[in-house]
């Protein structure tokens, strides 16, 4: 018996095993174009559609429905300037000294080096933040719970609503992000999650052939 007020679940229309697999199968394919860009061009993208996707992060699962993330988008050239500086110098530190041999290694195939020049050129930069208090009302002080996972899942929904809409991202994370909170006026009791690029590809782009190896379904996935 329910104790707490509910409402009748909509949005599940009865499908047949061959219609799911097909809307399965045609979701996949779609998802499978999906790649992480490093060249974008600076050509616009509306806000409208900035703001749908976020909305679609927004419906995420969460833990106990709090919804602990929040999304700034940077627009002005001098917050994207300061934001390339400060990742680039963590980027330059990384590469340098902080990195072991191995995880050098395995980015080599990628290509990726300290030069972040697509913070300034790519028209959407989203800031990703955990939040660990909050609730599921504005003003609430409540302790967040799984806010690493939920906002995980919510960043998850973002990338694939924006590949939807026909925009290609790049997740950053340039460690530490602190500077973030600063230039984005985000409270401390917000952590920094990652920093998503995303626009139109520019004119000519590649991406590394490495990037293209993904491991099959028998790698993934088991069934007992």
């Amino acid at each position: 018996m329910r104790d707490h007020p509910s409402t009748p679940l909509t949005g599940y229309p009865e499908r047949s095993d061959e219609a799911m697999t097909s809307a399965a199968t045609a979701f996949r394919e779609h998802m499978s174009r999906r790649r992480t860009v490093r060249e974008f061009s600076d050509r616009p993208v509306p806000r409208t559609v900035v703001e749908q996707a976020i909305l679609t992060a927004g419906s995420a699962p969460s833990g106990a429905n709090h919804q602990p993330w929040f999304f700034t988008v940077i627009e002005s050239a001098g917050a994207r300037a300061r934001i390339r500086q400060a990742a680039e110098a963590e980027e330059r530190e990384f590469y340098a000294e902080k990195a072991p041999q191995e995880w050098l290694d395995a980015l080599a195939p990628l290509g990726t080096d300290p030069d972040k020049g697509f913070l300034e050129v790519a028209p959407v930069l989203i800031a990703v933040f955990g939040q660990k208090r909050g609730g599921p009302q504005p003003g609430d002080d409540r302790k967040n719970y799984y806010v690493n996972e939920s906002v995980g899942i919510a960043t998850g929904m973002l990338i694939c609503a924006l590949h939807q809409a026909g925009l290609a991202t790049l997740t950053h994370t340039p460690a530490p992000m602190g500077f973030l909170n600063e230039i984005c006026g985000r409270p401390d009791n917000e952590k920094p999650f990652l920093l998503l690029v995303a626009g139109h590809p520019a004119p000519g782009a590649t991406v590394p052939l490495a990037a293209l190896d993904k491991k099959p379904l028998a790698a993934i996935a088991t069934w007992i």
